[in-house]
């Protein structure tokens, strides 16, 4: 606010006590010019009288202004002309100083309004734009726009002393009584309206309609504009993963649906030969049997990962025994032998879906036979605070640092030297994270480079039953 609005003030005192200022200050001044005529002419004077219209102009404007002229001018020509003690004035030469005085009088009210004026639109202009940057901010500050406009009509109905304000998207008729709807417009559409009190004082709606609905207009046409660009943004991204995710698909189809599919087929054409021994036709159809089962599994995989990116995969839980799932898992994962269990005793129930946990844990225990060079992997389980928490390590050569977080992405494969040597899909760990995350546990990759590497599984225990005892169903399992 600027030195003269500070002068001013931003709103006038009351008119009683402009009147008693006023009488106050021209008979004070009347006083004082009495030991003044001693040095001075009593016309010259008079001029001191401007400063009690000045100061009563300025504070209370005009009217007042024009009616301490008048009473210094009665004053001093009461108390201070030729003859003195009546309403005349014998002298023409006091005829032209009085006249004088009513007219610079008049014009310091009028200057002093006029200052007034001005710094009361000053301040009204400042808040205008205060009120602007506010409405930019909340409107184009990031929010969606439906959000954002209930705190910008708070702020509105503040800045012009309205005793509420309500913007609404879309062409709306208030049903609310005593209601004045203003529409917002863009071209011909009507992007929103604004809802303000019917009985508002017509100055505030005369600003109102002329000054600050153009701008809200902009800022709102803006906003939704920001918010459309965001959607496209959005849908854009959405397609451009969809395309990557398509790609990876394609590449996995080509590659790992191509492989059994092939071997398939030139096993069922070498079952046709006449010239074939028993022996190499139960090769031929081990083979058969063997590609046959990794297209189901990987057509499996495909199946569980497109309801996990469609969010289809809700878990059924129950409460059930994680030894036995890690059992039940280790069985379709491999041979017994491939695999070491080291099981706590008393491990609590946990409330899951038991298929999920199971499938998550086929997936993480098949990576780590695959990556084992045929020595046995170890699965450990054991309690650890309100967790449990399933450590699955293997002998194969470590996992980079770079990779431990891409190894749950999926089609991920490793870019080690060994990693050729292995047929998985990359599907595997993406899917186990998937559900492991979707029963409310986390799944995590640790390794050493040339050292294996673990997978390392963490499960909520419900709260009531931590710590609940179970039958003992042995430990270090194989």
């Amino acid at each position: 606010m600027g030195r003269g609005s500070l002068l001013l003030g931003q709103s006038r005192p009351s008119a009683p006590l402009g009147v008693t200022v006023a009488l106050g200050v021209v008979a004070a001044i009347t006083a004082l010019v009495y030991p003044l005529r001693e040095v001075m002419p009593a016309v010259s004077a008079g001029v001191i009288y401007l400063l009690a219209v000045l100061v009563i102009s300025t504070f209370w404007g005009l009217r007042l202004g024009l009616l301490t002229s008048l009473l210094s001018a009665t004053a001093f020509n009461f108390f201070h002309i030729r003859p003195t003690g009546h309403f005349h004035i014998a002298e023409a030469e006091n005829w032209v100083a009085l006249a004088a005085f009513l007219v610079a009088a008049v014009l310091a009210s009028s200057v002093a309004e006029l200052a007034r004026a001005r710094a009361d639109e000053a301040e009204l202009r400042r808040r205008e734009a205060v009120l602007a940057a506010e409405m930019a901010r909340l409107l184009l500050g990031g929010r969606r726009a439906a959000d954002a406009l209930e705190e910008t009509g708070v702020r509105l109905a503040d800045a012009l002393q309205l005793p509420r304000a309500r913007i609404v998207l879309g062409a709306s008729q208030s049903s609310e009584p005593g209601a004045r709807s203003i529409p917002l417009r863009r071209g011909d559409a009507t992007m929103g309206t604004l809802i303000v009190p019917a009985d508002s004082d017509p100055p505030v709606l005369e600003r109102l309609n002329e000054r600050i609905v153009p701008a809200l207009e902009t800022l709102l046409s803006a906003a939704i504009e920001r918010e459309r660009l965001q959607v496209e943004a959005v849908e854009a991204d959405a397609l451009r993963r969809s395309d990557e995710i398509k790609t990876a698909v394609l590449r996995a189809v080509s590659h790992d649906l191509r492989t059994p599919l092939t071997a398939i087929v030139a096993s069922g054409d070498a079952l046709g030969s006449a010239g074939l021994s028993s022996e190499e036709r139960k090769a031929l159809a081990a083979d058969l049997t063997e590609e046959a089962s990794r297209l189901a599994r990987l057509v499996d995989q495909l199946l569980d990962l497109s309801r996990l990116e469609a969010g289809a995969a809700e878990p059924r839980r129950d409460w059930c025994s994680i030894e036995e799932i890690a059992l039940a898992a280790a069985e379709q994962a491999g041979e017994p032998s491939q695999f070491e269990l080291s099981i706590q005793r008393d491990l609590p129930l946990l409330h899951v879906d038991a298929a999920q946990l199971e499938r998550a844990l086929v997936n993480v225990f098949e990576n780590a036979a695959r990556h084992s060079g045929g020595r046995r992997a170890s699965v450990r389980a054991r309690v650890v605070d309100s967790t449990v928490v399933m450590r699955v390590i293997d002998s194969g050569p470590g996992i980079p640092k770079s990779e431990l977080d891409r190894v749950f992405q999926p089609f991920h494969r490793g870019d080690g030297a060994s990693s050729s040597r292995h047929r998985g899909s990359g599907l595997g760990l993406a899917i186990a994270k998937g559900f492991v995350e979707g029963n409310g546990g986390r799944i995590w990759a640790e390794s050493l480079p040339g050292r294996g590497s673990t997978i390392v599984v963490e499960l909520p225990v419900p709260s009531p039953q931590v710590g609940k005892p179970r039958v003992a169903t042995g430990e270090g399992v194989a």
